[in-house]
């Protein structure tokens, strides 16, 4: 089997492997089942906290092909792996940050997140802003396919203050290799305003739209649902 270097990938190749990358994120979380539900109950931790350790674990417990190779971001989640195709071999510098939030539309992302241009409309004025990450990673003299994921938490609160996990929505953030298929102008993206105050000096924030991702591609988004009548968490991949 051959290892072939991530910087001569074609774009669908690119595709493929997100997509392949996705499903195990997908795995992960199904197989982790009801004890996320559980956890959000029962933790005494901040939501941003009880997320980022699910996080941690589900993808631990569900182990691809890892590299001895560190890699660096600000994400709750880094490994540096092989992604195994039937013919070849590929290394990925593999990011996954997760989200906890009473709403399921949007994720804020930083800027150090992706490798992606952000191109849009902002207050009238055309925005283009680019992503901090580089789209072929390299570490230790090795190219790595850059590739960043989302795991987003939705939950609501009683009226104890009990944390009830509702949802969690997986979501594949395209390469940069990939801005025209999915960001080619201010007027055609995947991005909403983030949460940020420029006037303040806050650094420069934006949002994924789970809708408008899906719109360009469906299978990079993906929902399961936490049934607590039933105790399980159900989800159909969808393509």
């Amino acid at each position: 089997m051959t290892e072939k270097d991530p910087d001569t990938l074609s774009l669908d190749e690119i595709e493929r492997i997100e997509k392949l990358t996705l499903r195990w994120i997908f795995q992960a979380v199904l197989d982790f089942g009801m004890e996320a539900h559980e956890v959000f109950l029962k933790s005494p931790d901040s939501v941003k906290d009880i997320a980022e350790d699910i996080t941690r674990e589900l993808l631990d417990r569900l182990s691809g092909f890892n590299v001895q190779q560190r890699i660096y971001g600000t994400v709750d989640y880094k490994k540096a792996r092989y992604v195994i195709l039937p013919d070849e071999t590929v290394r990925q510098a593999l990011f996954i940050d997760s989200k906890a939030e009473k709403e399921n539309r949007t994720a804020t992302i930083q800027m150090s997140q992706t490798s992606l241009w952000v191109k849009q409309q902002r207050a009238g004025s055309e925005i283009h802003e680019k992503g901090f990450l580089p789209e072929i990673s390299a570490y230790s003299g090795k190219n790595y396919l850059t590739t960043t994921c989302l795991i987003h938490f939705l939950y609501s609160d009683n009226n104890q203050g009990i944390h009830h996990l509702r949802e969690v929505t997986i979501a594949a953030i395209p390469n940069g290799k990939l801005q025209e298929r999915y960001n080619p102008s201010a007027d055609d993206g995947i991005w909403l305003a983030g949460r940020n105050a420029p006037t303040l000096g806050e650094d420069f924030r934006v949002r994924v739209s789970f809708s408008k991702l899906k719109d360009k591609a469906t299978w990079r988004i993906q929902t399961l649902t936490y049934n607590q009548t039933k105790q399980e968490l159900v989800g159909t991949w969808q393509s």
